[in-house]
Formats: structure tokens, sequence, C-alpha cells
């Protein structure tokens, strides 16, 4: 999409709807605790969030604390990225718990990962004094430098291998090195038995993790800090959607595949933390960093755009409108009591063609919803497409692509208010969601073998 010259002069607005319920939030960034993001939901994924209600159904984006616990389900997969970009990867059938997430004074951070059925791939970036464990039965392995590696848990045996990097694994027995290329593995019935392999087997996983970790060094911006304090999420805006610079706003970012109707808060839900109150989690796959950071600005002749700058959100956010539409309603927490996570869903899909999940048709204001990351290299032209024929069609490489979001959580949406739509009729013409359900923005909360007793 072409970008026009914009040389208005917008007054910002900041929808007071919101203003007051923030003086009696607590501050998330001011304590010492993290939030990681959930960034790949794949299949049957289920969350005991630590509120007392048990598993739920997970969804892209779900912020990640301290005490969380997620179980995948048969061919269900996940991933849990860190603020470098670090990330945790978890085949199906798995359970992982996340005891710690937490900040040092000294501004490190600290990840604990505990695996208790499974198999897991942590591909740790190795931050400057940055630390991450991973536990599993009676072991534990801490790393401080870069890594890539693959724990499995079977019945009778656990395996540790190593694609990069070196690990030391910590047991009731002593130490065990396990170096670049290299597999331990260790005998649950046996504490002290361990043998070590200077080769990796392969496992049925291992592509999804390499294809996994292409796309990351492929996209990951290593500029990042000229507009996100933090490099998680940032491949994503590298990959679905565009940078520019508009005059008087400076460097802005927009999806692809939108359009007029458009708006930021089409597609998500809204979840509840006890002592926090709702947040909004957006569902498209780039819906991380423009919803903890930054503001969305509404510009008449070109839409939506996201405008980085601020301070960043935790886990309670609302994120903050600029400039919006005259019939743009502000942001409506939910209303209803007991409720957990409440889906929003209002903005077009993708749609399957014919019996081949593989082949789909994405129509124009789907903000890439249903697009599994990496699978297209031109999205930019896609788009193009999509916007003067109203959808395209493409085919879907993966064998199981990423489902859009469908808004299959417990509980009703939420209701929008009659008449609200994205965008001025002058410009944004007729909503792309229907009149009911909602919601939206305003502020911030915060080869060989050897084996031995270990020594």
């Amino acid at each position: 999409m072409s970008k026009p010259s914009l040389n208005l002069n917008f007054r910002s607005l900041l929808l007071p709807i919101l203003a007051a319920p923030l003086l009696a939030i607590p501050s998330y960034g001011d304590s010492q605790a993290r939030i990681v993001r959930l960034s790949d939901v794949q299949g049957d994924v289920q969350i005991d969030r630590n509120t007392g209600e048990g598993y739920e159904k997970a969804f892209l984006n779900l912020p990640i604390t301290q005490g969380v616990k997620i179980q995948t389900g048969k061919d269900a997969r996940a991933e849990l990225e860190l603020e470098d970009g670090s990330t945790l990867r978890v085949a199906p059938n798995a359970v992982i718990e996340v005891p710690q997430l937490s900040l040092r004074d000294s501004g490190a951070k600290v990840t604990a990962i505990h695996l208790q059925q499974g198999t897991a791939y942590v591909n740790f970036l190795g931050t400057k004094n940055d630390e991450f464990s991973l536990t599993f039965v009676r072991d534990k392995l801490v790393l401080t430098r870069s890594a890539h590696l693959r724990i499995e848990l079977a019945d009778a045996e656990a395996t540790v291998a190593v694609f990069k990097g070196s690990v030391e694994i910590e047991g009731p027995s002593g130490p065990v090195t396990v170096g670049k290329n290299q597999t331990a593995s260790f005998d649950l019935a046996q504490d002290t038995h361990y043998e070590l392999a200077k080769n990796i087997e392969e496992s049925p996983y291992d592509s999804w993790d390499s294809e996994q970790a292409k796309y990351r060094e492929r996209y990951t911006d290593n500029s990042y800090s000229s507009y996100s304090p933090y490099s998680y999420g940032t491949a994503d805006l590298r990959y679905y959607g565009n940078f520019f610079n508009a005059p008087g706003y400076g460097l802005l970012w927009q999806p692809y595949f939108v359009g007029a109707g458009w708006d930021p808060f089409l597609n998500g839900a809204w979840a509840f933390w006890p002592g926090f109150g709702y947040g909004w989690v957006s569902s498209y796959p780039w819906g991380w960093t423009p919803y903890h950071y930054g503001s969305w600005v509404y510009m008449p002749m070109y839409g939506w755009a996201w405008q980085p700058g601020g301070a960043w959100m935790g886990w309670n956010t609302i994120p903050v409108v600029v400039n919006p539409p005259p019939t743009f309603f502000g942001p409506r927490t939910p209303g209803l009591p007991g409720q957990r996570i409440i889906p929003v869903n209002q903005g077009p899909t993708p749609t399957q063609l014919g019996k081949s999940p593989n082949r789909l048709q994405i129509p124009n204001n789907s903000a890439g919803l249903g697009i599994p990351r990496g699978s297209v290299r031109n999205l930019g032209l896609l788009s193009q497409d999509a916007e003067r024929r109203g959808s395209v069609t493409m085919r879907i490489p993966s064998a199981q692509p990423t489902r859009a979001w469908q808004g299959n959580l417990d509980g009703p949406s939420v209701a929008r208010p009659s008449g609200w739509h994205g965008g001025s009729s002058a410009r944004m013409g007729s909503s792309a969601g229907s009149s009911a359900g909602r919601a939206g923005s305003t502020s911030r909360s915060s080869g060989g073998h050897s084996s031995g007793t270990r020594r």
C-alpha cells in the first residue's frame, strides 16, 4: 500500500473513560516480577494461570507470569518468548511449570522452568547477566551463555541433546557436562548412572524447532531498540507488517492485510487477573509489542497505525489510543463477574477452501490471522492484492497451519455499543465487524559413547 503524504495537524486524545481506574491499579513495572509472552499456540494447549481457576484454554499473546503451568495435548505445541528473544518450545503431550520469573536488583533476569513430562526445546541467547534454569526429575541445568538444546522425558529415561553451546547438568551425584552435538541420557531408576553419546539422534519435532529458530534468525531486528525496550515480538512485526515515517508522527508501523474498516481491537480477548482486573490480549500473530508499548494512532487518510514510545505496560494492559475518529467508542472492560477469559471476535478471519486445510482464503482486514509465521515471504505483495480484490487465496506449506482466531473460549463475547465502527464514515466506509461485541483502549498499568557414574 502506498503511503499518502500526511500534512495534517492531529490533536492527541486520550479517552478519559479509563483514566480513573488507572489510579487504583498497582504498577506491575515497579515490582521485581516479570511477564513473558506465550508466542505460539497450536492445537489443544491448556494453561493454569495460578488464579485458582485451574486449567483453561490457552491462546496466543497471553502474558505468562510466575507460577503458570502449561500442558499440550496430542499434536499441540506452544512457545514462550523471553524479553531478549530467547525461547522455550513445548512439543505435544508435555507439561511445564514456570516457578520463577524475576528481576534482580542489578537488572538481570532470572527464569526457571520445570519440565514435568514430554519434550521441550530451549534456545537461550545468553544476554549478559541473565540466567535460565530448567529442572527435570531430580536434575537441574543452568544456562548463563548462549545454548540451544532439547530435553526429553520418557518413563524410564531422560535425555539432554545439545545442538549449540555447552550445558552443565547438576544432579544428586554431581555435574555432567554435555557439549555441542552430544547427548546425555539419564537412567531415572538409578540416580548415579548416565551415558554420554557423541551424537544426536533425531527427534520427531526437531524440524519444527529448527524452522522456528530460522524464522527468528531471519526476521529478528537487531535495531529493535529504536522502537521497543525489548526484543520479544519484534520479529513478528517485521514479518507481518512494515514501518514507515509520517510527518508530525515519525516512525509508525502498520500490519499487512488491513484497510478501510479495520481497527486494532477487532479480535482478541479480555483476560482477568485477581488484584489487577481485566487486560486486553490481542489475537493477532504480531499482537504483543503494539499492545504493551506505544500507542495506536488513527489518521483519517490512512487508518490505524502503531506509534512506538512511552512506558512499557505490564500484564494488565489497555492500550493507549490517539486521535480516534468521532465514532470510535472508548474501551469497555467487561462488567461480567466471575469471568476469566472473554473473547472478542468482530474482524474477518481466513476460511478454508475445499477439503485441504492448507488452502486458505485470506480476506482484507484479517491482519495476518491464520498465516503461520514465515510460511510466505511476500506478505506485502499479497496484502496489496487483498486490498484491491477484497481477498487472496494462498496455500500454507505447513502440514498443520496455524488456525485463525476462532474465539472458542468459555464464556460470552463482550457486547459492543450499537453503531460502533472503527473509522470515520468519510474514510473507512462500513465497518468490517458487526455492530455487537467489542473491546477498546486507553491507558496503561502496569558418534561414540561413554558411560559412568557422576562424580
